[in-house]
């Protein structure tokens, strides 16, 4: 009689793993990856592709970092790759913009990650720029709504800066006060790069961003006195030609009504540019330097001729404010700042700009502008006060 053989366990075990073959094995996609065609969208409704490159099953859910439901994918689920994944998108009617983030979770493997970004409507506008600053940029002060002013950014060509992919580095900004035809501070970052090195010559012409028949006409010549105070008031710039010697453009930008003001010729060639020959050389040391400077037109009543088009207010005084970012013993989690007001006084031409030096908290209190309200995002409220409140030392006077 034949015997039946006799299998062990660890061979049924072999064979059953045979058996099973390996088509039958689990996808591992660790490969798999989501990427999207437009990555910032308009405020405006609309609609864009999303490609998934993968081997297996897979799902698509949103995570939202602000507000929620306004957007969405069809398919959200499907296998191996596909490129016509539509992602549609409501219109966002806030000022602020806001992000979902794509998640592509394969059935076996990794998941992949990509995040969208939608614009926020421009925020109300007066007449020709926005009535608030939006940006959180350093060297900006607080700005109101419905105060009268506009609020306007320079790119590098001189022209409107939108943003850093579309316009690159920001140049020069400004705060436009159209009943005085005046910008009542202009600010701007500053270093060694964007002071530049270069050679240029003055180039006047109109700032582009607002129309010329409201802007002083002092493209030849300068804002003219009148009968009773004989001057010839100079065009005084607020962000001088030399933080921007980068090329012929970045010149010229500085030099369009929107950046002058009304200034007094001794002043202008004497204590205000031996100033502005100190505030180059903080920036030169500094990793970046946050310049703020303007003039203060409250208290007084005389007002240039009207060889450009309009009878301009001249300043009372001027000011700056500059905050230092950078690497130094005196620094404060990499940040000092100091102020500077001085009266639109002959008398002083030839004096001694670090006497008027003070801190930020003071120049505040003198001009009634918030200065560098974004540090605090920076640093924290308790630093970004103390670093306002601190009285310039040494390194600032030196």
């Amino acid at each position: 009689m034949l015997k039946r053989p006799v299998i062990h366990a660890l061979t049924a075990l072999t064979l059953l793993a045979v058996s099973c073959g390996k088509g039958e094995e689990p996808i591992v996609d660790n490969d798999a990856t989501i990427s999207i065609r437009q990555s910032l969208l308009e405020a405006e409704a609309g609609s864009t592709f999303v490609a998934v490159s993968a081997k297996g099953e897979w799902t698509i859910s949103l995570e939202y970092g602000s507000g929620s439901g306004w957007a969405s994918v069809d398919p959200v689920s499907g296998t191996a790759s596909k490129a016509d994944i539509r992602f549609r998108y409501e219109a966002n009617a806030g000022e602020d913009s806001r992000e979902v983030t794509l998640v592509l979770k394969p059935k076996n493997g990794y998941e992949s990650r990509v995040t969208v970004e939608q614009k926020g409507v421009a925020p109300s506008t007066g007449r020709y720029g926005s009535d608030v600053a939006r940006p959180d940029w350093l060297e900006l002060p607080a700005t109101t709504a419905g105060d009268g002013r506009e609020f306007f950014a320079h790119d590098m060509k001189g022209g409107r800066y939108e943003n850093e992919s579309r316009s690159g580095t920001r140049n020069w900004s400004f705060y436009w006060d159209y009943e005085e035809h005046v910008s009542v501070w202009v600010a701007y970052p500053l270093n060694r790069k964007l002071r530049g090195s270069g050679s240029f010559d003055y180039v006047w012409g109109f700032d582009p961003l607002l129309p010329a028949d409201i802007q002083p006409d002092i493209t030849s010549h300068s804002y003219g006195g009148t009968a009773f105070d004989g001057k010839n008031w100079n065009r005084g710039h607020q962000i001088p030609r030399a933080d921007r010697q980068q090329s012929q453009a970045t010149v010229s930008s500085t030099c369009y009504p929107t950046n002058m003001t009304p200034q007094d010729g001794s002043f202008n060639a004497g204590i205000w540019a031996r100033l502005e020959g100190k505030v180059r050389s903080y920036g030169d040391l500094a990793d970046t330097l946050y310049v703020v400077t303007g003039c203060d037109l409250r208290g007084s009543s005389k007002f240039s001729g009207n060889s450009s088009g309009f009878s301009v207010r001249i300043p009372a005084a001027y000011f700056k404010a500059v905050l230092y970012r950078g690497s130094s013993t005196y620094a404060t989690n990499g940040y000092m700042a100091a102020g500077f007001y001085l009266p639109h006084d002959t008398s002083i031409a030839t004096g001694d700009y670090t006497k008027y030096i003070l801190s930020i908290d003071d120049l505040e209190k003198k001009t009634g502008i918030d200065f560098f309200p974004n540090l605090v995002g920076k640093v924290g409220k308790d630093t970004a006060d103390a670093i306002e409140a601190e009285k310039p030392g040494d390194w600032w006077i030196r």
